[in-house]
């Protein structure tokens, strides 16, 4: 019996993955906190993981004013793209494929993680009513200042040079992070984004972020190894939109003359409901955009298998299963039980809750 289109291999612009199941980004708070660099764990952790036909690495700052939780690791150093390598060699090893999303948390950070004790940055100066982690404990977020519009070039800069960091550690390509509320979503959102410059007011002017990143992105590594994140009916970190279907149309039409990588979209609330405001829109979207798209929230594994071969979705991106089960993809092949994770050691920590979870073929050997 033919296995399911989904365990078969697929080429996503210069990536030749050898199944359609991805490891979804997940942040873990593990970074060296002296120079936010990965260290060993990160690499046994990854290439434990190796088996997805694709991994998406934790989210991963551009520079330092774009770190919003302690413990984070960045993509702007030589000590970062050391421990990158690192990951990414073991990882590649394995005969995994390993991209890095590129971040820029905007206002959902705290002056403690800032710079010299600096505001963060966003495109209005309006707090976001969600909370952060500063390395002791979850605290709110500080109200941001706005970006002065002269100011914007070095933001665009810094992601394309984070790019050319992440292939300088190996990586197979990145994705950037363009969802949940985080500063280039902040920017496409007209409830965030009250400015009166040439970005902000129309639609057009809130996604010009946005296609900048992926101008300068794609210019320095090509669109092949580029792809982008975005949650267009998410209101994670408190943003919202007043007509986001008709934003995110713009957008992933748009999206057809780059070539991209793929588009992968949370469908629905992040980490929550998959309903949409009138219930279709994800599939509406989907019929606009010509690429590789890889669907996220809250898969089954019949949902995953059944929405590949029906040519819904071309891949499937799986997030907190891949904490508990290293062997997701083994596991899903073979309908066999899924471990559970530990949620005490999602965040922060050592190698418990990380690196210690067993392999099916462990467990049935115990």
């Amino acid at each position: 019996m033919s296995l399911p289109k989904i365990f078969t291999p697929v080429t996503v612009g210069a990536i030749e993955l050898t199944n359609r199941i991805v490891m979804a980004p997940l942040t873990r708070n593990r970074a060296r906190p002296e120079d936010d660099a990965p260290v060993d764990m990160h690499v046994e952790y990854y290439s434990q993981r190796a088996g997805a036909g694709l991994i998406i690495t934790e989210a991963s700052q551009i520079m330092p004013e774009g770190k919003g939780y302690a413990w984070t690791p960045g993509i702007y150093s030589a000590a970062q793209i050391a421990g990158w390598k690192a990951v990414t060699d073991a990882v590649h090893a394995k005969g995994g494929k390993i991209v890095i999303q590129l971040w820029h948390v905007g206002r959902v950070s705290h002056t403690s993680l800032q710079p010299n004790g600096a505001a963060p940055v966003a495109p209005s100066a309006m707090a976001a009513a969600t909370r952060t982690f500063d390395g002791k404990e979850f605290v709110e977020t500080s109200t941001p200042r706005a970006l002065e519009t002269t100011e914007i070039p070095s933001i665009v800069a810094a992601y394309a040079l984070a790019a050319q960091n992440a292939m300088a550690a190996g990586f197979d390509g990145v994705e950037v992070h363009g969802a949940n509320g985080y500063l280039i979503d902040q920017f496409l959102r007209d409830g965030s984004n009250t400015r009166t410059d040439s970005y902000g007011g129309s639609v057009e002017n809130r996604m010009r972020l946005l296609f900048e990143v992926l101008d300068a992105v794609t210019n320095a590594i090509g669109a092949k190894r580029t792809g982008l994140r975005l949650s267009p009916f998410s209101n994670a970190n408190d943003v919202s939109d007043s007509d986001p279907f008709t934003l995110f149309s713009g957008v992933v039409t748009r999206l057809n003359d780059y070539g991209l990588a793929y588009l992968h979209l949370v469908e629905g609330q992040t980490g929550g409901a998959r309903d949409t405001p009138e219930g279709d829109e994800i599939t509406r979207l989907r019929a606009l955009y010509n690429g590789i798209y890889m669907g996220n929230n809250g898969y089954t594994r019949d949902m995953a298998i059944d929405a590949v071969e029906s040519g819904a979705v071309d891949l499937v991106a799986f997030g907190r299963p891949f904490i508990a089960n290293p062997d997701l993809v083994e596991r899903l092949k073979q309908d066999a039980a899924l471990s559970d994770l530990d949620r005490d050691t999602l965040y922060g920590g050592d190698e418990k809750g990380y690196v210690d979870y067993p392999t099916l073929e462990e467990q049935n050997a115990a």
